[in-house]
């Protein structure tokens, strides 16, 4: 027979109410009772019915990841994040994926929350990145935490992981130009999204830095897709100027332009060398394997769901904003432009 809550206070000679807050991790219980209630509930196998206590009680315990994202990788990095978070402070996730271009996106998100009853959401681009939606959704009585492309955040709406793309891009230009590239090319993701501009403004920093121009021509527009790769690879090697070197703005479009490329009879990186964004699966699938920036989005879903679980509790900071850089992790798809004397 399934235990009880009850059966639990009564094995560990307490209160229901000091289970509950066990269970919720409240910090308003002694750590000798804590670990006490903790081993009971292990010994009898309890698990709490989350949904019932939504039902029963005045308090959620289930927070939201709304989002509007192509890349299938970012986005189950995201709720692998959140769900550890949640799995350890017994809490729900309900995964709220739509369509952001949508005239009513923000009713629709509102009436979400309010017959989920969900605590708080957690925002990625491009919700994150809509001030007028996220003002909207901050007048109801939920709590926010946005990921954000960014050092600073641009206000104080709510708690904010911010990813600091443009020093990330800055990185990844300066060791193609290190390499001795001097036609560096940038394939850029939707222009909607703020990390294209902050890569893009990377991009075009490290260039500067080395008083380098900025060639217009060797700029792509494009879509976080595998097929801007494709397609973006392609108008730059029939442009006037080639380039040595691509910078694409994440590794989906990047192994796009290698498949592109590869078509073209070109060597990798022996006559073009290609690097992408965020070490997905996508950079490890491709041969040669992806120069990338290591973008650790697990953990940073993981500290948004802590982030956002705190607030529901009115546990830490009002506002706290925490920082990653992703690091330059260099592999076999960029050499020297002489590499093969080219």
């Amino acid at each position: 027979m399934k235990a009880t809550i009850n059966d639990v206070a009564k094995h560990a000679g307490v209160s229901i109410k000091t289970v509950s807050r066990v269970m919720n991790n409240e910090p308003s219980v002694r750590q000798s009772t804590r670990e006490k209630v903790q081993a009971t509930v292990a010994e009898l196998n309890y698990q709490p019915n989350l949904a019932a206590r939504n039902l029963a009680g005045t308090k959620s315990y289930s927070i939201a990841y709304v989002y509007d994202n192509p890349n299938a990788y970012y986005v189950i990095d995201m709720q692998n994040g959140i769900l550890s978070a949640c799995r350890k402070q017994g809490f729900e996730l309900l995964i709220h994926p739509c369509d952001a271009k949508k005239d009513n996106i923000t009713d629709e998100v509102m009436a979400m929350v309010k017959q989920s009853r969900v605590a708080g959401l957690v925002l990625t681009p491009p919700f994150s990145e809509m001030p007028e939606f996220v003002a909207r959704i901050s007048e109801l009585d939920v709590k926010l935490v946005r990921i954000m492309s960014g050092d600073l955040a641009p206000d104080n709406l709510s708690p904010c992981i911010m990813v600091n793309d443009h020093d990330a891009a800055l990185s990844i230009t300066e060791h193609l130009i290190d390499l001795g590239h001097k036609d560096i090319a940038f394939i850029a993701g939707g222009a909607g999204h703020k990390s294209t501009v902050e890569r893009l403004n990377g991009y075009k920093q490290a260039l500067a830095n080395h008083n380098m121009p900025v060639n217009p021509d060797l700029i792509i527009d494009g879509e976080y897709s595998f097929e801007s790769g494709v397609e973006g690879a392609k108008q730059l090697m029939q442009g006037q100027v080639k380039p040595t070197a691509i910078f694409s703005c994440n590794d989906e479009i990047a192994a796009g332009a290698l498949f592109s490329a590869r078509l073209m009879g070109l060597d990798i990186p022996g006559q073009l060398s290609i690097a992408g964004f965020e070490n997905s699966p996508f950079s490890r699938q491709t041969w040669p394997r992806l120069t990338t920036a290591h973008q650790p989005n697990e953990q940073i879903a993981e500290n948004a769901a802590n982030l956002l679980i705190a607030q529901t509790r009115n546990q830490g900071e009002q506002n706290p904003v925490n920082q990653y850089t992703p690091q330059l992790l260099v592999r076999d798809s960029t050499a020297s432009p002489n590499a093969t004397g080219s």
